[in-house]
């Protein structure tokens, strides 16, 4: 599989009722694509996938599958835990309504590096379809070295790394540099630009829910000296401050729902609304956004069904 371009993790929106709200998750996805994101990710963070119950991550599932397979796009599906066991029986469920499974370095227990790379062969054996590790330390507590992220990426069921070090250091310059022949995808939605002009093959960032088209710009076009991508990227920085600024993706979900993507904003306990006063700085720097790429795209060809 080669994983380029833009990878949207979606948020699932619900009902005022509290349900997954099935309608606004299709339009949702069908927006990205258009754009023209090469996939989505479903069941992430973003997602609330953990705060789920098995028939809400099926019904997410079934709504992502079914768009995906319409565009020819990949779709990458969270899974993993803190635990190997759990781990791989999520991996197991899920891996038939996927493209490439999502799984996060084990988190909280900060397991020996030796125990990382033994969890994702583990993970990665038990199913047919390709990893794609989540290495976020300011979140999991669990710190790869260098040389260990690189030996993870040697495994053969992995087919890339979501880099989240929460900012652009030597390691992530190695990393880069070291050219592996797996894919780096930018996983921090302020450095999109910078980690693509390093050599990142793309990015899963959450804030291309709200504007797919900059960050396809963003992901996708390297034509040097491109003075657009730069100013998109300035405006960006804003934005993404504002949807980060509360835990997310609270924030992301009330300015969908404010511009009419999804029909409400609510997100799952223990997550809680946003202030308004950070809603409307959001959608302030929004505007900011849309003035730059406003600009008409055509919309993305569709491939042949089926995976790729």
């Amino acid at each position: 599989m080669t994983l380029c371009g833009l990878h949207v993790p979606v948020v699932t929106p619900f009902t005022a009722a509290g349900r997954v709200d099935a309608g606004s998750l299709e339009r949702l996805a069908r927006r990205c694509l258009d754009a023209g994101a090469e996939g989505l990710v479903a069941l992430a963070t973003t997602g609330e996938g953990g705060l789920l119950d098995e028939g809400e991550r099926r019904q997410v599932l079934e709504v992502c599958r079914a768009v995906t397979i319409e565009y020819g796009a990949i779709l990458t599906v969270g899974a993993g835990t803190m635990g190997t066991e759990e781990s791989i029986a999520q991996a197991r469920e899920r891996a038939a309504m996927a493209d490439a499974l999502l799984v996060v370095v084990p988190y909280y227990l900060r397991p020996t590096d030796e125990g990382v790379i033994d969890h994702f062969a583990a993970v990665g054996k038990a199913v047919d379809v390709p990893l794609i590790a989540y290495d976020i330390p300011y979140r999991t507590g669990k710190r790869l070295e260098f040389d260990s992220l690189l030996r993870l990426l040697d495994l053969e069921c992995v087919a890339g790394v979501k880099h989240c070090p929460g900012a652009i250091g030597h390691d992530t310059l190695r990393l880069l540099a070291a050219r592996t022949g797996k894919a780096v995808l930018c996983g921090d939605d302020a450095y999109v630009h910078p980690m693509m002009l390093l050599g990142a093959a793309g990015a899963v960032t959450a804030s291309a829910c709200l504007v797919p088209d900059a960050y396809v710009a963003l992901a996708g076009d390297l034509t040097p000296g491109c003075g657009r991508n730069t100013e998109l990227h300035d405006a960006l920085l804003p934005l993404v401050d504002a949807l980060f600024s509360e835990p997310s993706p609270s924030v992301l979900k009330a300015v969908l729902a404010e511009t009419g993507v999804i029909e409400h904003p609510h997100v799952r306990a223990p997550l809680h609304a946003p202030a308004p006063g950070t809603v409307s700085r959001a959608r302030a720097c929004l505007e900011a956004v849309e003035e730059i790429s406003g600009r008409p795209r055509r919309p993305r060809p569709r491939r042949a069904a089926g995976r790729r």
